[in-house]
């Protein structure tokens, strides 16, 4: 994630790093227990664009709350500079800062601009993202073991399936529909099929009679992507640039229903830049996949090693002390 690569940099540079997530989400998942972070802190608050109502009410009622809680946190380290990565997570902390006077940097993880980023980037000291051609910080933060594992891919002996933190059914099932023609073409399968879908993959494999590497969760996906030669993901901006990084080719599904369709700008971005492939979720997809299974894969790894910037985390960190000075 990218607040981890963040954290890391900044930890080698002496700061102290805290943490203001939700009690929503990924964030107890990721960096409760351990972490790089000096401190972390998971407040209660959701999301409020989706929701209608009194849910509505509700929402923006626990992120006000949460936002008291943020300025307390922020006063008590006494915090120099803060970065937004969006989302709901990002919102008590990011308003409590600019309560503050504290200084604002924003990372748009997305090829569509959030509406928390969108309405917070006029009184930021800083945006950045990989897709605007205008930033001054050029490409994503990677943490560093996604590029020293990084290898050129010249045949295709292991294909990995990722559905992001929670697993997506439509992966699964698309993994499971050509498991045994992958079999046939000797072609191994890591597959992260998500902790709530995990029990029904395994049975589904077992009775297909194909063997697999399986997870639920885990968080040693680095180590899982450097031994793939092709990936099947959502297209997730971390995901995403960590396969990038790494030299790993993939077949980008994008999730539906994300805010903005930004999955969908994500991996189009990718296509564009021909580092990569994108079908939607339908009736296409299993056909797609197969086709792609059967290109070269040498060039298009090789043109994502060239596209991939290594040390965004560092140019970011030293841009927040230039600024601070």
């Amino acid at each position: 994630m990218i607040a981890d690569a963040l954290a890391t940099k900044a930890l080698e540079n002496g700061f102290e790093v805290i943490f203001i997530g939700s009690t929503s989400g990924q964030d107890r998942k990721y960096f409760e227990g351990k972490s790089n972070f000096s401190y972390v802190y998971f407040l209660n608050s959701s999301g409020v664009v989706n929701k209608r109502g009194f849910a509505k009410v509700k929402a923006m009622w626990n992120i006000f709350r949460a936002f008291l809680v943020s300025r307390e946190i922020l006063k008590r380290h006494k915090i120099e500079a803060t970065y937004s990565v969006g989302g709901f997570s990002a919102a008590a902390a990011s308003f409590a800062s600019l309560s503050l006077r504290i200084s604002l940097f924003i990372h748009e993880q997305n090829a569509v601009l959030g509406r928390l980023n969108s309405l917070l980037k006029p009184y930021a000291k800083r945006f950045v993202s990989a897709y605007d051609k205008d930033s001054s910080i050029k490409g994503y933060p990677v943490k560093d073991v996604f590029f020293k594992s990084q290898r050129i891919r010249e045949s295709l002996k292991c294909i990995i399936f990722l559905g992001g933190s929670h697993g997506a059914k439509a992966i699964n099932d698309l993994a499971l529909s050509v498991a045994q023609e992958l079999k046939k073409r000797d072609i191994k399968i890591i597959h992260q099929a998500g902790e709530s879908d995990y029990e029904r993959v395994k049975q589904e494999y077992k009775d297909l009679g194909v063997e697999v590497e399986l997870y639920g969760f885990t968080k040693d996906l680095d180590k899982l992507i450097s031994r793939a030669d092709l990936a099947v993901s959502r297209a997730g901006a971390s995901t995403l640039w960590e396969l990038s990084a790494n030299g790993l080719p993939a077949l980008f599904v994008p999730y539906p229903y994300a805010a903005s369709d930004h999955q969908y700008h994500n991996a189009s971005f990718i296509v564009k830049n021909e580092l990569g492939w994108c079908q939607r979720e339908g009736d296409e997809l299993r056909e797609k996949l197969l086709s792609t299974v059967g290109k070269p894969l040498e060039q298009k790894s090789k043109k994502l090693i060239e596209y991939s910037i290594k040390g965004v985390a560092d140019m970011m960190i030293k841009d927040i002390k230039e600024t601070l000075k």
